[in-house]
């Protein structure tokens, strides 16, 4: 079976995003291995110039390389993010760079970086309450990590989102999750 991890950066209990991720998840577990890591929950520190000093002497913590290491042998990856701040909250690029190791996730030829991990398709999962459709220039998560991808070699990102939540009648609210979570289904279908 292959290994599929999830990426949960959801701050509320409550999560939107969560929601619609269970959808997906519902669909994938028949044919994956799944792994959830809870971002909020690692506690790994931003990238300080004290932890970049360290990673330079070849010190990385032993948790934060092996989740890496996970990651880059994963065969997909399911990221889930609330739409934060015109992005994602700041504990998932906290995240993302630690994760970002040499010779783990990527490596460079003496003229560009080369990524190494094994997956082939990314889905992003977010909910966004402001009217900002993914593609805008203010959805800056989509972008993010496409960038990622590029550097990482992941290949595909794919992004389900519900927007404009925050500014429509609580029962079209329901609708619109609900409509997210059919279309996540959908996806997860083929992924």
């Amino acid at each position: 079976m292959e290994k599929l991890i999830i990426i949960d950066s959801c701050m509320r209990e409550e999560s939107r995003t969560r929601v619609i991720l269970g959808a997906a998840r519902e669909v994938l577990s028949a044919r994956y291995d799944i792994e959830t890591i809870d971002v909020n929950a690692t506690g790994l520190p931003p990238v300080t110039p004290e932890v970049l000093k360290e990673r330079t002497l070849g010190r990385v913590p032993a948790e934060a390389l092996s989740i890496a290491d996970r990651i880059a042998k994963a065969d997909r990856l399911v990221i889930a993010a609330p739409f934060w701040d015109m992005s994602f909250p700041a504990v998932l690029k906290a995240f993302f760079e630690n994760m970002s190791l040499y010779n783990v996730t990527f490596t460079d030829d003496g003229t560009t970086c080369t990524g190494l991990c094994k997956c082939r398709k990314v889905l992003y999962i977010t909910t966004r309450g402001m009217d900002i459709p993914t593609g805008d220039y203010r959805d800056q998560g989509s972008s993010y990590l496409k960038a990622l991808s590029s550097l990482w070699g992941l290949g595909e990102v794919i992004t389900v989102a519900a927007w404009n939540l925050d500014y429509m009648p609580v029962e079209k609210l329901a609708e619109k999750v609900r409509e997210t979570a059919d279309l996540a289904r959908s996806i997860a279908e083929e992924f």
